[in-house]
C-alpha cells in the first residue's frame, strides 16, 4: 500500500491487482471498466473516434489523438544523433534507444531483452502460447494484432492501400509502406557493423544475427538452431513430412513456398527477369541476382577467418564449416556427418542404391552426376 489514502476503489486495485471487469468474448480481465470498453472494440470493430481532416476512424482515444498530430507539419522531437524528427515524445524515446542500445524490458523466461514494450509483450506470447486475436469468420487465432487484421482481409478481400506508382494494392498499411520503399529506394535500417542497409526491419534483425551468431529459435526434435522463425518452421517440415504447397497443374507438393513458386513457373514458362548483359532469362529474382555477379564479379560474402570471398551465400556457408568443423547433416543409417545437404544426398545413394542419372545413349545409370558426365564422353568421342 502507498501512504496516500486511497480515495477510490479503482485506485486500490492498482495495489491488489484485482481485475473485476471481464470480457465475455475472450475472458480477458481488466482493472477498469473503461479499459474493458476499449478492449471490446477489438471484437465489435467499433471505431467511435473520427478524424475530421481525413475521415480515418479509431477504436481508442489515445490513438486518435496521436493521429491528429500527423496533420500538423510540426515534429517537435528531434534526434540529435541522426536528425530524425517525431510527433510524439514516446516515439522519440523509443527511437533514441536505437542509438544508446538501451533495452529496458527483460524476459524472465529466457533472459532476452527488448527496446520496446510492445515487442516485449509480443515476445512473451512465444512462451505462453497466448493467441488473443480470434477471427469470427473461421475461428483461427493469432498472437499479433497486425497478423489478425491482415488475416481478416482474406475474408473481405479488401485492399485499401494502393500504390500510385504501380497500382499494386495491399491489405495493411505496413505492407504498403514497405512496398513504397521499392520505388523510393529508402533503406532506413543500417547495420552498425558493416554499413549494409535494409528496407525492412525484420530483414535487418536477421542480418544482425550474422554478426552476433545468435540463433534463438531451436528445433525440439534435433536441437538445430536458427536465426529466424520462418527457417525453423521450414526445418520442422523435415521431421513432420508436411508439404503444404501443392501444384494445381501436376499435383506435386512442396515443403517450401519459394520452391513451389519456382516450380509453378515451369508450367507457365514465364521467365520475367532478363539479364541486360547476355539476355539470359530467369524464373526467380534470387537466380537473377546470383547470375548478375558473374558479370559484375561481386563477391559480397567474405570469410573472417581467411579472407576468402564468395559470390553465393550457400558457398560461403559451406566454406565457413571448414573452419568451425561443423557437420550438421547426419546420415540416419550409418551416422556419418557432412558439411552440406548435397554431400549427404550423394552419400545416401550408397545405402539406397539409387542411380538417378541415366545415359540416353546406352541406358546405363549412375549415382553421381560427375560419373554420369564422365561416361557421356565415351559417346561423344570421335
Amino acid at each position: 500500500m502507498c501512504r496516500d489514502v486511497a480515495d477510490s476503489i479503482q485506485h486500490l486495485r492498482i495495489h491488489t491487482g484485482e481485475k473485476r471487469h471481464k470480457c465475455t468474448e475472450c475472458e480477458k480481465a481488466f482493472k477498469r471498466s473503461s479499459h474493458l470498453t476499449e478492449h471490446q472494440r477489438l471484437h465489435t470493430g467499433d471505431k467511435p473516434y473520427v478524424c475530421k481532416e481525413c475521415g480515418k476512424t479509431f477504436s481508442h482515444r489515445s490513438t486518435f489523438i496521436q493521429h491528429k498530430v500527423t496533420h500538423s507539419t510540426e515534429k517537435p522531437f528531434l534526434c540529435k544523433e541522426c536528425g530524425k524528427a517525431f510527433y510524439y515524445s514516446s516515439s522519440f524515446a523509443q527511437h533514441v534507444r536505437i542509438h544508446t542500445g538501451k533495452k529496458l524490458y527483460e524476459c524472465s523466461q529466457c533472459g532476452k531483452s527488448f527496446t520496446h514494450s510492445s515487442t516485449f509483450v509480443k515476445h512473451k506470447r512465444t512462451h505462453t502460447g497466448e493467441k488473443p486475436y480470434e477471427c469470427k469468420d473461421c475461428g483461427k487465432a493469432f498472437t499479433h494484432h497486425s497478423t489478425f487484421l491482415h488475416h481478416n482481409m482474406t475474408h473481405t478481400g479488401a485492399k485499401p492501400f494502393v500504390c500510385r506508382e504501380c497500382g499494386k494494392a495491399f491489405c495493411v498499411n505496413s505492407s504498403f509502406t514497405q512496398h513504397m520503399r521499392i520505388h523510393t529506394g529508402e533503406k532506413p535500417y543500417e547495420c552498425s557493423e558493416c554499413g549494409k542497409a535494409f528496407t525492412q526491419r525484420s530483414t535487418f534483425i536477421r542480418h544482425q544475427r550474422t554478426h552476433t551468431g545468435e540463433k534463438p529459435f531451436e528445433c525440439k526434435e534435433c536441437g538445430r538452431a536458427f536465426c529466424d522463425t520462418s527457417s525453423l518452421i521450414q526445418h520442422m517440415r523435415l521431421h513432420t513430412g508436411e508439404k503444404p504447397y501443392e501444384c494445381s497443374e501436376c499435383g506435386k507438393a512442396f515443403t517450401h513456398h519459394s520452391v513451389f513458386t519456382r516450380h509453378s513457373r515451369t508450367h507457365s514458362g514465364v521467365k520475367p527477369l532478363e539479364c541486360k548483359e547476355c539476355a539470359k532469362a530467369f524464373y526467380y529474382s534470387s537466380s537473377f541476382i546470383r547470375h548478375m555477379r558473374i558479370h559484375t564479379g561481386e563477391k559480397p560474402y567474405v570469410c573472417r577467418e581467411c579472407g576468402r570471398a564468395f559470390s553465393q551465400p550457400a558457398n560461403f556457408l559451406r566454406h565457413s564449416r571448414i573452419h568451425t568443423g561443423e557437420k550438421p547433416f547426419e546420415c540416419t543409417v550409418c551416422e556419418k556427418a557432412f558439411y552440406d545437404t548435397f554431400a549427404l544426398i550423394r552419400h545416401m545413394r550408397t545405402h539406397t542404391g539409387e542411380k538417378p542419372f541415366e545415359c540416353s545413349e546406352c541406358g546405363k545409370t549412375f549415382s553421381h552426376n560427375s560419373s554420369f558426365i564422365q561416361h557421356q564422353k565415351i559417346h561423344t568421342r570421335v
